[in-house]
């Protein structure tokens, strides 16, 4: 199913306070939302599971309101339910105050007793806007449902998570199942979070898309929707020359690194592909590289004699290339040119002595696609990977693409996109070379950085994903047809 741009949008709990917050200005009563949110979580349970005795868990503030909801429609459904608060009943405020009091089961202390004979637990104890670490009967309650192994569904996220950052405060027990309100937030797909929450269910509770104009939220999850319009489709009308010219610097002896990123920008659709090969590893590169032009470079001034040629347009270095002065000198070079840029792996380490040289010399557009270990190197920030990664982006002045199975793509201008369609098996030896490959092949056929980041990522992820089990580097790049058809498929 094709998705929106709004769809997509990733609101911190700040940004999700002033959704709820418009829509309830916007003539929805809070007390409805709660409802609506609280009955999306029973029926994510009735149709999932059969009767069982369930545990319901239930915080001081909205998020417990919704538990009592729930309560409610499950006891309806003639499902055993026994609820748990933290806190007084009287000292709940607002809708939360207004829900329990329908409410008409006993209410129990918040406490690990609460799980005896229990199949299920609903976790409504804390929401995404955690703000400090879980302690006491929280942290106690918390670490029992962790070592139950009950299944779990968690009401927005599971308790003591972050919703903005994906981080464990203090202590978090993992979700079967997390249903959460109107738009996910950072922290369902940042590294633990995604892995915490289980299955995530969205439920529609009735807040209007339109309150997200004035929020104006610059973070998204990675999607087609963002940048189909833009994708670089061959033409009827159109030619190799059209298409652009992906110049790779390939390393001397790390040589299959050079070689999986030019296979993967000539499959992803650039018109030519020249790879700059030292003259003692030009025999590999000729030999195994078939469509590709593999220029012998005779001395260090050979790759600025290719770059001379203004029709190469898109540049990478870095994969295979070695940390050295001649490494440091073809990325200067490259940068030097105003065009295109891609900087991975050794044209990165190359400079974290000097990481204000590198930022410095960026002039055009340039994508930096570092692991954590490259980029803690060359940045040396601290903090969540999103806002590192954007930080990272201001000051370098490039796009950076933070690589993992929560890859995080940020522009300089504080847009972000999260990215989650990355299996397991991404994790092997030259799976970031054909995605450096991939996006400088994106970037010679005139798409932005931003966008060639965001589109190689997902595409990256989707053939992975499409192959599965079994997964090499080189695969990558020849499922990748089927993910492009799966892509024009829309």
């Amino acid at each position: 199913m094709m998705r929106n741009a709004d769809e997509l949008a990733l609101l911190t709990p700040a940004e999700m306070g002033a959704a709820d917050r418009a829509a309830t200005a916007s003539g929805i009563p809070g007390i409805t939302l709660m409802a609506t949110a609280g009955r999306a979580v029973a029926e994510t349970v009735l149709g999932r599971w059969s009767p069982v005795t369930v545990a319901v868990l239930c915080g001081p503030g909205n998020n417990g309101g919704d538990g009592f909801v729930a309560a409610r429609h499950l006891v309806e459904a003639g499902w055993p339910v026994r609820l748990g608060l933290l806190g007084e009943r009287d000292a709940l405020r607002g809708e939360a105050a207004h829900h329990a009091a329908l409410w008409r089961g006993p209410v129990e202390r918040l406490r690990p007793a609460l799980l005896d004979g229990a199949g299920l637990v609903i976790d409504a104890i804390f929401g995404a806007g955690l703000a400090r670490d879980v302690e006491g009967v929280a942290r106690t309650m918390i670490e029992a449902m962790a070592a139950a192994k009950l299944p779990i569904v968690a009401v927005d996220v599971p308790s003591g998570l972050d919703g903005a950052t994906g981080a464990v405060r203090g202590a978090a027990a993992p979700a079967a199942v997390t249903v959460t309100f109107f738009r996910k937030k950072p922290g369902h797909l940042l590294l633990p979070g995604r892995v915490l929450c289980g299955e995530l269910v969205l439920a529609d509770i009735g807040i209007p898309a339109r309150v997200l104009a004035p929020i104006a939220p610059k973070t998204h999850e990675n999607d087609p929707a963002l940048w189909r319009a833009a994708y670089p489709w061959p033409r009827i009308d159109g030619h190799k020359y059209v298409r652009g010219h992906a110049l790779i610097a390939g390393g001397a002896e790390m040589t299959g690194a050079a070689r999986l990123a030019s296979r993967a920008a000539l499959r992803i659709g650039a018109g030519l592909v020249t790879l700059a090969a030292p003259v003692a590893a030009w025999p590999v590169y000729a030999a195994s590289l078939t469509g590709v032009i593999v220029r012998r470079l005779a001395d260090s001034d050979g790759f600025a004699e290719l770059l001379a040629d203004a029709r190469r347009n898109a540049i990478l270095v870095g994969p295979g290339a070695g940390v050295s002065p001649a490494t440091r000198q073809a990325t200067l070079a490259a940068l030097a040119t105003r065009r295109s840029v891609v900087l991975d792996a050794d044209a990165l380490t190359a400079f974290a002595e000097k990481p204000e040289e590198l930022f410095g010399a960026v002039a055009g557009p340039v994508v930096m696609t570092p692991h954590e270990g490259e980029f803690r190197r060359l940045f040396q920030l601290e903090g969540d990977k999103l806002a590192r990664a954007r930080e990272a982006a201001k000051r370098s002045r490039a796009v950076v693409l933070l690589k993992g199975a929560d890859t995080v793509i940020a522009a300089p201008d504080g847009r972000a996109v999260i990215n989650a369609n990355a299996p397991p098996e991404l994790a092997t030896a030259g799976s970031g070379d054909v995605l450096s490959g991939l996006v400088t092949g994106l970037l010679a056929q005139g798409l932005d950085p931003f966008h060639a980041a965001a589109a190689a990522c997902w595409l990256h992820g989707d053939a992975a994903a499409a192959f599965g089990p079994g997964l090499i580097a080189e695969d990558i790049v020849d499922a990748l047809p089927g993910a492009l058809r799966r892509l024009k498929a829309g």
